[in-house]
């Protein structure tokens, strides 16, 4: 597909003030991508002469999200309105370009195929402008596409503005148009801001052509969700929604099976093998590849991750920028980040976490382990209740296992640290220094045992219960005690004999 007469336009510097949100709205996310990224990709599959991208509100960033994908920027300051915005992109747009393709920044969900018929539709219409409408079951609030007896557009007359007789019109202007140059810069320049918003609109400049006896024209969409805008949350929520519905249509009809498919995100990048399963409540995020034959079970999340064929990730896995070989098992409740490579045959286990490591070839730890900065030979097994200590509060270090080693249950390897081929470590050792290979590390408290320790403890808890059988005098009676105990003193004693003595 190669559209080299055309330049594409696309209006992407509005703030989006009913999505009530202190970010562009053209940033705003839906289907794994920013709105205006979704419109400059469809557009550049054209291969027009060139992608003119006019931005305004949070420029730089805007400008910094489209950069790297090779388009220009034409900086609207201060926006007034789609019309001005073509007069700002004039002075980007290749001189030699005959034809432009309109399109806002918020219609994500227009295909490229869409916008190249529309393209092929004007240039043999010979129209002077051309516009992609799209009838709708309730078209409240969009302006209406009125035509003429020859099937031309007459007009494009704003919902606020209709008549009785005009209501029941379902035809609606998309705010898509392709235009001939030519006709289009002469109008542009007649435009008055005579609105209540004291903005140029391009719809003023269709009506000019209109008025001077150009041909304005309609091809109508046979999908009309592909013109949904978005200009508050529930809209962006239905085009997310459209999104993962043709991804998911898309992977399946590639021979992929999904469980329950309204549960299942999967970005647009996200590629996937054929007869791989993906259970409910999964997400594949970002620039994931999944292999062939893959089962990737219920509620597990993979990012920017690949995945060769055969590998099975259990439930509830999040798995980050990673890399696992064919045959692979994680989970459940495995956690893989930065840079995790994980060898074929390899396996983590139930609530394993691995952190920018590389696991060789049949490693297996299968529990309860955490494996950060530490490169493991093939064939180990490491116990439950591992952990490399790769942190001292200053810096990262690594951990180094050899091949065929066995790690007991609850070791710390105190990184940096070597342990060498075919060693064993005995279980609850702390290893600070390097082991060899073949030998045995330990590193533990001698055991002490003491004979009739327990039966003597057992004793004294029976007599500690027993003397707790007979509770403590009350306040009132030890008081009652206290004051004979005083009566029948010396003192008390020596008083009384005074008395009688008077």
């Amino acid at each position: 597909m190669s559209l080299p007469d055309f330049t594409v336009v696309i209006l992407a510097a509005g703030k989006g003030t009913r999505l009530r949100s202190r970010l562009a709205k053209v940033l705003h996310r839906a289907g794994g991508r920013s709105l205006v990224e979704h419109v400059a990709q469809a557009s550049l599959r054209l291969k027009p002469r060139a992608v003119t991208v006019v931005i305004g509100h949070q420029a730089e960033d805007v400008n910094a999200l489209l950069s790297p994908l090779g388009v220009r920027t034409a900086i609207q300051e201060p926006q007034r309105g789609t019309g001005h915005a073509m007069l700002v992109a004039r002075r980007a747009l290749p001189a030699t370009a005959k034809f432009a393709l309109v399109v806002p920044g918020d219609a994500p969900l227009v295909r490229t195929e869409t916008l190249a018929a529309l393209a092929r539709a004007h240039q043999e219409s010979g129209a002077a402008a051309s516009i992609l409408s799209a009838k709708l079951a309730n078209p409240s609030g969009y302006g209406r596409i009125v035509r003429a007896d020859d099937g031309s557009v007459s007009a494009i007359v704003e919902d606020a503005a209709l008549t009785p007789e005009q209501r029941g019109i379902r035809e609606i202007n998309s705010s898509i148009y392709a235009f001939t140059l030519a006709k289009l810069w002469p109008c542009l320049a007649r435009l008055k801001p005579t609105n209540v918003h004291r903005e140029l609109y391009l719809t003023d400049a269709i009506a000019i052509l209109r008025q001077q006896g150009d041909l304005v024209v309609a091809e109508l969409v046979s999908d009309a969700e592909e013109v949904l805008g978005c200009n508050t949350r529930a809209d962006l929520s239905l085009v997310d929604l459209a999104f993962r519905r043709r991804k998911r249509a898309e992977l399946m009809d590639g021979g992929v099976t999904i469980q329950l498919p309204g549960t299942v995100v999967v970005d647009p990048d996200v590629t996937v093998g054929a007869d791989t399963i993906l259970g409910a409540g999964v997400q594949l995020l970002g620039r994931t590849r999944v292999g062939s034959g893959c089962e990737i079970q219920a509620g597990s999340i993979i990012i920017d991750s690949t995945l060769d064929d055969g590998v099975l990730v259990k439930p509830y896995c999040y798995i980050n920028a990673s890399q696992l070989a064919a045959n692979t098992q994680t989970g459940p409740f495995a956690h893989l980040r930065f840079a995790v490579r994980m060898m074929k045959d390899a396996r983590l286990g139930n609530f394993v976490e691995a952190k920018n490591s590389v696991l060789g070839e049949g490693v297996k730890a299968m529990h309860l382990t955490y494996l950060g900065d530490a490169n493991v030979g093939s064939h180990t097994n490491v116990g439950a209740g591992t952990i490399t200590c790769n942190y001292d509060g200053v810096a990262k270090h690594p951990t180094t296992i050899g091949r065929r080693v066995f790690i007991g249950s609850d070791t710390a390897l105190v990184a940096p640290v070597k342990v060498g081929d075919g060693a064993y470590i005995g279980a609850g050792s702390v290893i600070t220094e390097n082991v060899p290979p073949n030998a045995l590390g330990l590193a533990r408290g001698r055991q002490v045992n003491k004979p009739g320790w327990a039966t003597a403890r057992r004793k004294a808890v029976a007599k500690s219960a027993k003397h707790s059988k007979h509770p403590p005098r009350s306040r009132k009676s030890a008081s009652r005690s206290r004051v004979r105990g005083a009566k029948s003193s010396p003192l008390r004693k020596r008083a009384a004999k005074a008395s009688r003595a008077r």
